[in-house]
């Protein structure tokens, strides 16, 4: 096999958890005399929570930026605290990597606590995370993959051999600037990924496990 580690974005990718950010959204700015809907939403989807604070506070929204981080982070992370929205199937192909001796590694831009809680609910399937609160850049910059590449020994000449899953714009561009075999996710998100640099998109994880995605490493590297 010639994939060397997956790597995985968090939200839209894993877990199907635009929902709880966009209702989180909505709860905190209609409480403080903002105007804000799905739609609003779904425009800064990918994009950091301070871009969507400044964002909210254009539409009225009462709150400081810091506020509205912190209260929204809150309300997604005890959200997934009480259930994980798994994307169907996304678990089967964890196990399939273990179970090949691919290592996966979490990379998002979501805090540490949301990372930690990802690895308490998986029982080994990660063999650990790049998260928003570690001293690298940020999507769609490609530091947080090839800092997860390095945590793995992996050189950035190897990022060919090395599959990244997102679903946004940004991280797509963010897999793709490091050098991986990037494959966008489309199935759970709304915005129109189909020109961004991916290598490869997939609307689901049906007929994909650890040689499938070794074989997008093949065809990318022949």
């Amino acid at each position: 096999m010639l994939l060397k580690a997956v790597f995985w974005d968090l939200d839209g990718t894993l877990i199907d958890s635009e929902p709880y950010w966009h209702q989180g959204e909505i709860v905190i700015a209609h409480a403080n005399g903002g105007e804000w809907d799905e739609n609003d939403g779904w425009e800064g989807s990918g994009t950091p929570v301070p871009d969507v604070a400044r964002r909210m506070i254009a539409k009225g929204c009462a709150l400081t930026v810091e506020q509205i981080d912190k209260q929204l982070k809150d309300y997604v992370y005890h959200a997934e605290v009480e259930r994980l929205p798994w994307i169907d199937g996304v678990q089967e192909v964890l196990r399939s990597l273990k179970d090949a001796g691919v290592p996966s590694m979490l990379v998002t831009t979501s805090p540490r606590r949301m990372a930690e809680n990802i690895m308490a609910q998986t029982g080994g399937l990660f063999e650990g995370y790049v998260c928003g609160d570690d001293p690298v850049a940020h999507k769609p910059d490609p530091a947080p993959y090839l800092t997860a590449a390095a945590r793995l020994g992996i050189a950035p000449e190897d990022m060919p051999y090395c599959v990244v899953v997102e679903d946004s714009m940004t991280g797509i561009r963010a897999g793709a600037a490091s050098g991986a075999t990037t494959i966008a996710q489309t199935g759970w998100i709304r915005n129109d990924t189909s020109m961004g640099p991916q290598f490869a998109s997939i609307a689901s994880y049906v007929g994909i496990d650890a040689t499938a995605l070794d074989a997008f490493v093949r065809q990318r590297v022949a």
